[in-house]
């Protein structure tokens, strides 16, 4: 009997043995990684990371969404944005850690284990990447056209400099930005970034209470045409979108905190994100409500270009904000990251090192870099990318996975809420792309490529 036994016994142990040298392996690659590697982050670094994920510079096109959805519908819209997109992060929060003993770091874990495997990859991953690449090429164009516009302001004799060779420039940060390994070594250029978004949404509201009322000012809607509204109307729902986008990076933020049974992560994230969220408000709504009150439906599609004057104050909030976009291009760019490294070293058995970091991280630099200097449509970019990606990851899909995870009771207040939720996010991610391609359409008819 005992004979038998031994070999029972010596399988045993090698099976422990190899579940142990393979947890080893898995724990070096998972220190490797850019959202496993530092779980040391405090609350206040959830608050920053939140603030510039989320306050991009789609805050500056508020004032022309409001001029496409009218005072009415733009308030409500705005509102119901705030609260139900802070309902789903809360959601999101809490889910992180909702099996004791494990948490799902990244969104398509998540999705993992609210519709299996394959399926939640399938259904995260694309949704998750054409946003987090959609808004590095969008902050792309951004941080270049601000870079253009102070150089026009400070040196009006000069030469004109073409728009790609600006977005050139603010890529060049990136090359060397990009390499910094995970979340918490980038918090010091997110702090900076929180810090300016706050500085320019100001700049842009008090600048235009300085401006006032203008003399021409119209609040009708701009299109002439009743499709142009309606088509208008679209592209700004994908505006809002875009503006409450921070979703997508949150479980991998709330991976860098440290959590145990007694104080789980939950608790320092759901702080930082209360502090982002007002922030938010602070932001969104003064510069929404005042730039379009001022301006009516002559409003730009990025404020600062309606403010001319004080030349200094427009310099200084163009700088604002393109340290901002540097913040915010690599808080959406580190999931990136990880997702690729994760691919080529859990999956393709590349080894983890410095030089396949170097190269992945620049590929991915020039290509956003590349795709921007093709397709530097602004407005549309953002109506496009904020309805066909970002009301998904932010608006609905926390709500499906909290319906399937905890199967809370029909008609109860959380079924409901949710449902609500989904309902919602379902019309917005339907009706604003339409709007965004029209735009995109429209400007490419007289737009010249690498002008």
């Amino acid at each position: 009997m005992n004979v038998e036994d031994t070999p029972d016994e010596n399988e045993n142990t090698k099976i422990v043995r190899n579940v142990d040298e393979r947890t080893k392996e898995q724990k070096e690659i998972d220190d490797w990684l850019p959202i496993t590697s530092s779980r040391n982050a405090k609350w206040w670094y959830s608050a920053f990371h939140n603030v510039t994920a989320m306050v991009g510079a789609g805050v500056l096109s508020l004032p022309y969404a409001m001029a496409n959805l009218g005072w009415g519908p733009g308030v409500v819209i705005l509102i119901l944005s705030w609260i139900i997109t802070l309902y789903t992060l809360w959601q999101m929060v809490e889910m992180h850690e909702m099996i004791p003993g494990k948490r799902f770091d990244r969104y398509h874990e998540l999705g993992q284990q609210a519709f299996g495997e394959k399926l939640g990859l399938y259904i995260v991953v694309p949704q998750q990447l054409i946003c987090e690449v959609g808004v590095d090429i969008v902050y792309m164009v951004t941080g270049g056209k601000s870079l253009e516009k102070v150089h026009k302001i400070l040196c009006k004799d000069c030469k004109s400099i073409k728009t790609t060779y600006f977005i050139m420039i603010f890529a060049s940060v990136h090359f060397v930005l990009s390499h910094l390994p995970n979340f918490n070594s980038i918090s010091g250029v997110s702090l900076a970034a929180a810090v300016m978004s706050l500085s320019y949404s100001t700049i842009a509201w008090a600048a235009s209470v300085h401006k006032g009322v203008q003399a021409d000012v119209v609040y009708g809607y701009k299109a002439p045409s009743t499709s142009g509204t309606v088509f208008n109307f679209f592209t700004a729902l994908g505006d809002v979108a875009f503006a409450y986008a921070g979703h997508n990076v949150v479980l991998e933020i709330q991976a860098t905190i440290p959590s145990t049974p007694e104080k789980p992560s939950k608790r320092a994230m759901w702080r930082g994100v209360v502090v982002a969220y007002i922030v938010v408000a602070l932001c969104y709504f003064p510069v929404a409500l005042i730039g379009y009150y001022m301006f009516g439906n002559k409003v730009e599609d990025n404020i600062l270009i309606s403010l001319e004057k004080p030349e200094w104050l427009i310099v200084a909030a163009n700088l604002f904000v393109v340290v901002h976009v540097i913040g915010s291009y690599q808080i959406y760019a580190m999931p990136v990251f990880d997702m690729i490294e994760t691919l080529l070293v859990k999956k393709m058995h590349f080894r983890p090192s410095t030089t396949l970091r170097f190269i992945v991280r620049n590929l991915y630099v020039a290509f956003t870099m590349f795709v921007a200097i093709t397709f530097p449509f602004f407005g549309g970019l953002l109506g496009f990318f904020g309805g066909f990606a970002f009301a998904p990851t932010t608006y609905f899909l926390p709500c499906i996975m909290w319906l399937a995870i905890y199967k809370p009771k029909k008609f109860s207040l959380s079924w409901c809420t949710n449902w609500i939720c989904i309902i919602l996010g379902l019309l917005l991610m339907i009706l604003s792309p339409i709007g965004g391609l029209r735009n995109i359409i429209v400007q490419a008819k007289t737009y010249h490529f690498y002008s």
